[in-house]
């Protein structure tokens, strides 16, 4: 843990543009949502980390045993440490008039707490949510909290300290727009992007009757397109009538993809008795190149 003396770390270049967003982060002491004990800003601008700010505070209020457990941070550790009333003008400072992340928005709520027990004014900035960027992003994973976010997206993070909490929820929001291609006005609109509209069947062709879930890629691109061309129905969701799954060669889970969601029930349905071939598109193509080949499926998506 940074700071353990309560002094400030910060890292900024003199003269740098204003950033893209920032993110912030808090540890509290206890229950009280306002008990703020350590608090992370890191300044993100064209997909880098332009600055970062990490401080202890005395959150003047006790430290219960159940939230030290979650960070370390004990009463012994703040001493000397500013409070936020101290620190307030700086955390302003970073925050106010910004697009400001954080995962989910307690950090908002306890930052407006701290401002009102301290009687500071309150930080007004334009919040984004990186659990709604995520889930968006990546519907199909079966958690999106931040420890498991940065282990499937392969990123370094020390869970419940704030300025790697901040850092890695950055990084979840560059992730994100580099997935999607969508950028920050396109997330902080309220609206969901519409749902892909499956290509229709040809009338005939070597997949004819079969019922395809992709996965990994849309129901709308170039695979979901190939397949309907060769007669299969594309599905958006793994069911009792689907005949296949095929993991897109372009899969952002990597060695992930087994625990997806859909993945996960298909290998339910075949326990139960349920015919469903699971392969990947390079197996597919090369059964459709070769129509007398039987394929089971790779040992590997098992």
């Amino acid at each position: 843990m940074t700071g353990v003396a309560g002094r400030p770390v910060t890292e900024q270049a003199g003269g740098i543009d204003a950033p893209d967003f920032v993110v912030v982060d808090v540890e509290t002491s206890c229950s009280q949502v306002s008990s703020i004990c350590q608090i992370g800003i890191v300044g993100f601008k064209d997909g880098r980390e332009t600055f970062a700010y990490e401080t202890l505070l005395d959150p003047c209020d006790r430290f219960s045993s159940f939230n030290t457990r979650i960070h370390g941070i004990t009463a012994y550790h703040v001493i000397g440490a500013p409070t936020f009333a101290d620190a307030h003008a700086i955390i302003a400072g970073h925050l106010s008039g910004r697009i400001t992340v954080a995962h989910s928005l307690f950090d908002k709520r306890a930052l407006a707490a701290a401002c009102l027990i301290h009687r500071r004014d309150p930080i007004e900035a334009t919040w984004l949510d990186s659990v709604h960027v995520a889930k968006r992003a990546w519907p199909d994973l079966q958690s999106h909290r931040l420890n498991v976010l940065t282990h499937f997206l392969g990123l370094p993070h020390k869970h419940h300290d704030a300025l790697s909490d901040a850092r890695a929820a950055g990084l979840v929001i560059v992730r994100a727009m580099e997935h999607t291609g969508m950028d920050l006005a396109g997330w902080l609109s309220p609206s969901n992007p519409p749902r892909a509209k499956a290509p229709p069947p040809a009338p005939d062709g070597p997949l004819k009757g079969e019922r395809i879930v992709i996965l990994g890629a849309s129901r709308d691109g170039p695979l979901a397109r190939r397949l309907a061309g060769a007669g299969a129905r594309i599905m958006a969701v793994v069911g009792l009538s689907t005949t296949r799954l095929v993991i897109s060669e372009d899969q952002p889970f990597g060695r992930f993809v087994t625990a997806h969601a859909q993945h996960r029930r298909a290998n339910a349905l075949r326990k139960e008795g349920a015919v469903i071939l699971i392969c990947t598109e390079t197996e597919l193509d090369d059964q459709l190149s070769t129509p007398d080949r039987c394929l089971i499926g790779s040992p590997m998506y098992e």
